[in-house]
């Protein structure tokens, strides 16, 4: 191992970690999660500030004292903005993945991979889950959801953590999330910053799994209802169940998409889930009461 792989591979910082990645002048999300008591405070200040002791310690005593969660946005807001929506992001900064199964297994997939330029970083979040983070320039919002997704379906990372909106771990934290305590470290592996030619996956423009397939009509209305966004995720969850994914996994996952915009997202998410299956019961019950009719079942009406 040489000097420069050795120096790569010590335990960096927060501090650190968003010096080497953000301009100074980034204008970041920092979200602060307290699982047990359904809170979430999000602070948005420029990375310079978010580096210095002060801001530092009040993470660590967030993280240590009182059990929280420590998250980054890691793209760069608008000057003037005041949450974390689409419409706030300035400055696509990362390209990234999270890798919830078989980590190892899509490291090397990822690694051994022409399709993907090395990664910055990788960001050990719990045992055999990892943070795949690329730097990138000159990318919008739009291309890079497309190209998060075309990598999460290409190496297995969470379809639903690829919006430009996303929070990733910070390394030098406590992951809360478990009953064991597990030190989040960040392994560097390149200085380099991408660009879009350095990512040779086929890119289709599919829609995000948490939108809608379909809009509903209203009846004195050719156009197309806008849905809320309770509707959005209780047909995400429909989806999800239907196709067997992990109840749990995909409270999860809502939880995790709508952290900053629910004062308990455990909750809320569990009840949307719960919600969903009961719906799903219904229409099999539905189904299989039916009457026959010359040996075919009747028709389902959706």
């Amino acid at each position: 191992m040489t000097a420069e792989e050795k120096e790569n591979k010590k335990s960096i910082s927060a501090a650190e970690y968003i010096r080497t990645t953000f301009h100074s002048s980034d204008r970041l999300a920092v979200l602060v999660r307290n699982r047990s008591r359904g809170e979430t405070i999000q602070r948005i200040t420029t990375s310079a500030r978010i580096v210095e002791p002060a801001f530092q310690e009040w993470m660590h005593f967030k993280n240590e004292k009182e059990s929280c969660d420590i998250y980054v946005g890691m793209n760069a807001l608008k000057p003037d903005a005041r949450t974390r929506t689409k419409e706030d992001i300035h400055t696509i900064r990362h390209l990234y993945l999270d890798i919830d199964h078989d980590g190892p297994a899509a490291l090397a997939k990822i690694q051994q991979s022409n399709l993907v330029p090395l990664p910055n970083y990788t960001v050990n979040t719990s045992p055999d889950k990892f943070q795949v983070v690329w730097r990138v320039e000159n990318v919008s919002p739009e291309q890079a959801e497309v190209l998060q997704r075309a990598m999460a379906r290409k190496f297995g990372g969470d379809p639903a953590a690829t919006d430009s909106t996303r929070v990733l771990r910070l390394p030098g934290f406590l992951n809360r999330k478990y009953d064991t305590e597990f030190q989040v470290q960040a392994e560097k592996h390149t200085e380099r910053v991408y660009h879009l030619q350095d990512f040779r996956l086929r890119t289709e423009p599919i829609e995000s799994d948490f939108r809608p397939r379909h809009h509903s009509q209203t009846p004195d209305s050719s156009e197309p209802r806008t849905l809320s966004q309770s509707e959005h995720d209780w047909a995400y969850a429909k989806r999800a169940l239907t196709r067997g994914d992990d109840p749990e996994e995909i409270i999860r996952r809502i939880a995790d998409y709508r952290a900053d915009e629910k004062h308990n997202p455990e909750y809320y998410a569990r009840h949307t889930v719960e919600k969903a299956r009961a719906a799903l019961n219904s229409k099999r019950r539905d189904v299989q009461s039916q009457p026959e009719a010359s040996g075919h079942s009747a028709p389902v009406r959706e």
